[in-house]
C-alpha cells in the first residue's frame, strides 16, 4: 500500500455459497469505510476515478431491492448519497450498514440486495476493464453449472478501484 492508502480500514467478509448463491469462498468482499470524505462524492468525480483506474461501465443509481450476483465481473459500489443496509452472501449471509463514502468492492458471485435504505440512497457502481458487460443472476437452479464456470474464468482486476496500483483490493486479493 501507498501513503494514500495510510489509516483506511478494510473490512472483509467471506461468503460460502449457499447452494443458491455461489458466491466467493476465495476472494473477499471489502469495505473501505468513508474511504473519501465527503468533498469527492459527486458522482462525476467518483466516475472519473474509477475510470482513472481501470474501472468502467460506471453508472449511478441504487442497489436491486432482491439478492443477486454477476457471474462474469467483478463491481464496485461506492455510495454517494443517504445510506442502506445491505445483505451481501445470500439469504443466509451478513448484513451491513452503509453511508455515503462508504465503497464496497464485491467479487465475482457474491449476492448483495438492497434490505432497506433511505430516499436518497445512490451509488455509483463500475467493473474492471474488460468486465463491463456483466449479467444479472439470482440463484435460480437451471443458471448453477454455466456461472461456476463462468465465475472460475474472471481475471483480477488490473488494479484497486480508487487506488491503482497502491490500493487495498491488490493485497487483499493477492491470496
Amino acid at each position: 500500500m501507498d501513503d494514500r492508502t495510510r489509516g483506511i480500514q478494510v473490512r472483509e467478509y467471506f461468503f460460502e455459497d449457499d447452494g443458491h448463491i455461489p458466491n466467493n469462498p476465495e476472494l473477499p468482499l471489502l469495505i473501505y469505510p468513508g474511504v473519501l470524505g465527503e468533498p469527492d462524492l459527486s458522482p462525476s468525480r467518483c466516475k472519473q476515478l474509477l475510470a482513472e483506474n481501470g474501472w468502467g461501465g460506471a453508472w449511478v443509481n441504487g442497489v436491486f431491492s432482491y439478492h443477486h450476483y454477476h457471474s462474469n465481473a467483478h463491481e464496485v459500489l461506492w455510495v454517494v448519497s443517504g445510506g442502506a443496509s445491505i445483505a451481501f452472501g445470500g439469504p443466509e449471509g451478513t448484513t451491513v450498514e452503509v453511508k455515503a463514502g462508504d465503497v464496497v468492492v464485491i467479487p465475482v458471485g457474491v449476492g448483495h440486495c438492497n434490505a432497506g435504505s433511505s430516499s436518497d440512497f445512490t451509488v455509483v457502481g463500475a467493473y474492471p476493464r474488460g468486465q463491463e458487460s456483466y449479467d444479472l443472476r439470482t440463484g435460480e437452479e437451471g443458471e448453477r453449472p454455466e456461472v461456476l464456470e463462468n465465475i472460475r474464468d474472471v481475471p483480477f482486476p488490473e488494479a484497486d478501484p480508487l487506488f491503482g496500483q497502491g490500493g487495498p483490493l491488490l493485497e487483499y486479493w493477492s491470496g
